[in-house]
């Protein structure tokens, strides 16, 4: 079992969460662990604060939060030898979806404390690293525009308003792909993952996964308000009655235009260019044995 454990915490992820990372320390504490905690307060202070750690002073680092909070904690660790666990306190907790993790808090816990540790996969982008994915175009737009009151009160449903918002005001442009391979594409928005799902339990890149090196970009390749709709209603529908929706595999992509808002991990990340490439060896994680 893992004993020494530093616990990075979102204190307001999905609400008010000081609560349910009482329960985690509790249980982890009552199974033996010895838990130095730390409560983030601005966006950035989990990278920071897993940056600094002495790889000597502990056995595991845990994120708890939201899929924000996991990688930011995922980007201070990079290359540093150290395993991280996740759990799940936030709005969507994708991540928690594709790990495979228990739904239930102490669950969560158990499998941090005596789950399987396994190489991951990560994307680097200028400046660092993500675990899930980078849209340009339309959901970056939502992503921009998602109040952070109505999540706080309403959790997903603030990504739906949002995503209806972006369909209606946001005016895209013409996006030019590069592949590692070479390949030259050209798009209108554009979801570059590491993992498998979207927003929860759909399949936006079957082929991609955490264990996996390679990188999969989903395109909406018309322009149009109609395009974005169809495109979405794929992924909802699994492909089903709309067809396929049009992926590209590669290590690398080179995503460049006229200024274009740009999401990572569902945090909004200015404007492109974005250049993306599949990074392995570098971070280890905590899943279900």
């Amino acid at each position: 079992m893992r004993k020494r454990i530093k616990l990075i915490a979102n204190p307001i992820s999905g609400g008010d969460s000081r609560p349910r990372i009482g329960r985690a320390i509790r249980f982890l504490e009552e199974a033996g662990a010895q838990v130095d905690r730390y409560f983030t307060g601005k966006r950035g202070d989990a990278s920071v604060e897993a940056a600094r750690l002495n790889p000597a002073d502990y056995d595991l680092i845990i994120a708890a939060g939201g899929d924000g909070t996991l990688n930011e904690v995922a980007n201070g660790l990079a290359g540093r030898g150290l395993a991280l666990a996740f759990l799940p306190l936030g709005t969507a907790n994708v991540m928690a979806l594709e790990m495979g993790l228990p739904s239930t808090l102490e669950g969560a816990c158990r499998v941090a404390l005596s789950g399987e540790t396994k190489p991951v996969t990560l994307a680097e982008v200028e400046g660092g690293f993500f675990l899930m994915m980078a849209g340009v175009g339309h959901d970056a737009a939502a992503v921009r525009s998602v109040s952070s009151r109505l999540k706080r009160h309403t959790g997903r449903l603030a990504y739906l308003v949002a995503g209806l918002r972006a369909l209606v005001a946001y005016r895209p442009v013409a996006l030019q792909l590069q592949t590692a391979e070479g390949d030259r594409l050209q798009a209108w928005h554009a979801i570059v993952s590491n993992i498998r799902l979207y927003g929860g339990r759909f399949p936006l890149a079957p082929a991609a996964g955490l264990d996996r090196p390679g990188l999969t970009a989903c395109l909406i390749d018309r322009p149009g308000r109609l395009a974005v709709l169809v495109f979405w209603l794929r992924i909802l529908l699994r492909g089903r009655l709309f067809g396929d929706v049009r992926r590209i595999e590669s290590s690398a992509f080179k995503i460049s235009g006229m200024a274009a808002p740009v999401q990572i991990d569902g945090d909004d990340c200015g404007d492109m260019p974005l250049d993306i490439s599949s990074r392995s060896g570098l971070l280890e994680m905590v899943f279900p044995g």
